[in-house]
């Protein structure tokens, strides 16, 4: 397969469309971006590489590193995790309250920013400094001790997350947060402040389609099991209620961040990252979705 030359035909007949959609606006910091930022780097699971446009220009994960929480809290706790919440698509949006009234608390994934909480809440019991662990949890396992947070991006987020706000201290009024909402909210917002590049964001998730990825400490990231766990979640929850739409077109599991990045993953094949910050309707990279939708549909691999 010639994934260079298909990256090379499907990037510029994207390029060359149209780029609708709007950048997340109600994230002050988010706003600053080239609206015309576009990149794309594949990682292969025998560690080739392929990119084009500016895939070395790193920007806010947001919500594709609840994908990387998820995962060091189902390495900590095991199945165990699945008492405080559930798997299944929420049909609802990504901030939604009136779900967690129906389900007393319980979020109905670890994607949406209820579920995510929950998560940033359970890895503050478990981690001696949640903010640092994490961290260097995401930095083992592509060795790259330059990953951090954007403070700026962070504090953004914190100006105006009202909605946050009532989120985390509604759930904790069903008992399922345990810490002060305060410390669970600084956490949450640090984990959405991370920022790679898409190279660096390809490496990293290797660990969901390679079966023998270990970190560069030798550490196995997850077994194969719950690796299979966190990329079914993917595949039916990873992009709010666009979810259906993402696995009938591109065929993928995935995960988007209202920073404009996707990542989705080929088990046993590769990881594939874009990036371009304007997003349609749903929350999503407007050109994201469509350069993955040709990928998918040029290479005639997916999941299916």
């Amino acid at each position: 397969m010639d994934y260079q030359k298909i990256i090379d035909e499907v990037y510029h007949r994207v390029k060359a469309g149209e780029n609708l959609g709007e950048l997340a606006h109600y994230i002050p910091e988010l706003t600053h971006v080239d609206p015309e930022s576009f990149a794309v780097h594949l990682t292969s699971v025998t560690g080739e590489e392929y990119g084009l446009g500016s895939y070395q220009t790193r920007f806010s994960l947001q919500s594709i590193s609840k994908v990387l929480t998820v995962s060091l809290a189902y390495k900590i706790l095991g199945e165990k995790l699945w008492e405080r919440l559930g798997v299944e698509p929420s049909g609802t949006a990504f901030n939604s309250l009136s779900q967690l009234e129906v389900d007393k608390g319980i979020p109905r994934n670890p994607f949406i920013n209820a579920g995510a909480l929950v998560i940033c809440d359970i890895l503050i019991l478990h981690l001696k400094n949640p903010k640092e662990d994490f961290l260097s949890f995401c930095r083992s396992i592509n060795n790259n001790q330059q990953l951090n947070y954007s403070e700026k991006v962070a504090n953004s987020e914190k100006l105006v997350g009202y909605r946050n706000i009532a989120l985390c201290n509604f759930i904790k009024s069903f008992g399922n947060i345990i810490n002060e909402p305060e410390e669970v909210l600084d956490f949450y917002y640090h984990i959405c402040s991370l920022e790679m590049n898409c190279q660096e964001l390809s490496q990293t998730f290797l660990y969901l389609a390679n079966d023998d990825f270990r970190s560069y400490d030798n550490d196995e990231i997850l077994n194969m099991s719950q690796a299979k766990r966190i990329n079914a979640i993917m595949q039916t929850c990873g992009f709010y209620d666009e979810s259906g739409e993402f696995a009938f077109r591109v065929g993928l599991p995935g995960k988007s961040g209202v920073g404009g990045g996707i990542i989705a993953i080929h088990p046993n094949k590769y990881c594939i990252a874009v990036w371009s910050p304007r997003l349609n309707e749903k929350g999503n990279s407007y050109r994201g979705m469509k350069f993955l939708e040709w990928f998918t549909t040029e290479t005639k691999l997916s999941i299916f």
